[in-house]
Parts: C-alpha cells; structure tokens; sequence
C-alpha cells in the first residue's frame, strides 16, 4: 500500500499531496530557518521530484541566499502567511514541506540536525539524530 504525504497552508487555500517517498528528513538550525519558524529550527521532508507533488492553490514567492549561498524558494500562503514548501535554484526537482504543514506530522521521521553551527543552547533536539554543522556532503 502506498503511503500519502498531505498537508496545506492553516486556511487551506493551498494544498500539497505526493505519493513519493521523502528522500531526506531534517532539522535544521540555520537563521533563515529560525526566522521563517519563530523558534530554533525548521523541520523537513525532501521529496525527490518537485513534478511528483501535487499542489492546488496559487501561493506566492520570495527568495533568499541560504546559508550554503544557494538561492532558495520559499512558498508561502498569500491569505494566511503560511509556508508550504521550498525549492532551490540550485536542485530545482527537489521540493521540501515543512513537517509542521503535514495533515499528520507523524509521519516526518528525523534523519539529521543540519547547521548546528547556527544552533542555540535552549533548542534542544533528540540528541540521537546525527548532526552536521553545516549540510552533509552528497
């Protein structure tokens, strides 16, 4: 049986579904992270081909040059200021959803800690995850 990953915005005037598996799940302590979350980290499933995720509803856009200087496309509900998704220019096929923005947040299963080096000492996270103080290589 085939597994679906669903979520949308808080209003639900934009919504994503793919049947693709998450090929990358993180944490990540960089500061643009913190600054879109309003905490200490993001929390994200990659999924591989950005064609294989359905998205219903017109979001609106706005970039910013990561940490690693790779542009990056934030999606972001127009009507309630949500984020859904990002890609970036550099791997335009990847997609990434915010776990926080699934209709089962269950379902986002840690893999690393990215840019602990940006990490703050009262953002604890599961100390079993691996860590990386910057993204892993590959």
């Amino acid at each position: 049986m085939t597994k679906t990953y669903a979520g949308g915005c808080a209003c639900g005037a934009i919504r994503y579904e793919t049947s693709s598996e998450p090929i990358f799940e993180n944490h990540c302590q960089c500061r643009d992270c913190q600054k879109r979350s309003g905490t200490g980290h993001g929390s994200y499933l990659t999924f591989p081909r950005r064609a294989d995720v359905t998205i219903t509803g017109e979001p609106n856009t706005w970039r910013v040059a990561g940490d690693s200087g790779n542009e990056k496309v934030h999606a972001f509900c127009p009507t309630c200021g949500t984020p859904v998704y990002l890609t970036s220019v550099a791997m335009p096929e990847l997609i990434a959803v915010p776990a926080t923005s699934l209709d089962d947040p269950g379902q986002f299963n840690p893999q690393v800690v990215t840019y602990t080096i940006r990490g703050h000492g009262w953002d604890t996270i599961n100390s079993s995850l691996q860590k990386f103080e910057r993204m892993p290589p590959g």
